[in-house]
């Protein structure tokens, strides 16, 4: 339990950094066509920042598979380009973001907090149940986002951009533990999953599969309440 605020607020500022960067790099102009792609996860990392510092019980789920997202794309970077300066500050700033959120000792300001379970009914196993698709579809998010609003083909660009918004809503309704939102996620995973086997793409096939894996779980307890109804 020691630190706990002191590990929320160096969380917050590398998401809001993040942010900020995005945000810049969409308004410099130097690359117009993908300001949309680069405003959109902009937002997600806000997102990230906002829900820390309001307490959201989701926030460190979200903020965690947000912060994997980047300490893959760091990873990534440093097999292509080796340990560049700026790659190795954007892979130890999303770790170091991390780090600073895992643990239990982290979950009394967020997850750990009885109101949101009492209100959903959900027991431990159901919990980290949800805890793990969240961080699984924060990872996978800036992904799809990418993938979805950088130039392509039209007919292409239409199938991505239904992943975006499944994958959105997706989002929402699994954090209020409903069946659509658990749908959403499947979706969204299977388009991004049917995409990257279609033209034989790494990137939206790894988002595809997280997405998958997240709605996942929850196939089976939904299957044995549609048997008791």
């Amino acid at each position: 339990m020691k630190f706990v605020g002191e590990r929320r607020a160096l969380a917050a500022i590398v998401f809001v950094v993040w942010a900020l960067f995005y945000l810049v790099l969409a308004m410099s102009m130097m690359q117009p066509q993908l300001s949309p792609a680069f405003y959109a996860v902009g937002g997600v990392y806000m997102l990230a920042f906002f829900a820390l510092v309001a307490g959201y019980f989701w926030a460190r789920w979200y903020a965690i598979g947000v912060g994997l997202y980047g300490v893959f794309v760091g990873a990534i970077g440093m097999w292509q380009m080796g340990p560049e300066p700026l790659i190795l500050f954007l892979g130890g700033s999303h770790l170091v973001g991390v780090l600073a959120l895992w643990g239990e000792g982290m979950t009394s300001p967020f997850d750990g907090k009885t109101a949101w379970r009492e209100k959903l009914h959900m027991d431990e196993n159901a919990v980290r149940r949800l805890g793990n698709s969240v961080i699984k579809a924060g990872a996978s998010l800036p992904v799809v986002l990418l993938y979805a609003l950088a130039p392509k083909q039209p007919s292409s660009a239409i199938v991505v951009i239904a992943a975006v918004v499944c994958s959105a809503f997706g989002l929402r309704g699994l954090i209020k533990a409903k069946t659509w939102g658990v749908l959403a996620l499947g979706l969204a995973g299977a388009i991004m999953a049917t995409v990257g086997a279609t033209h034989m793409a790494f990137v939206p096939a790894i988002s595809g599969v997280l997405l998958l894996s997240a709605a996942a779980p929850f196939v089976l307890p939904m299957l044995r309440y549609v048997r008791t109804v």
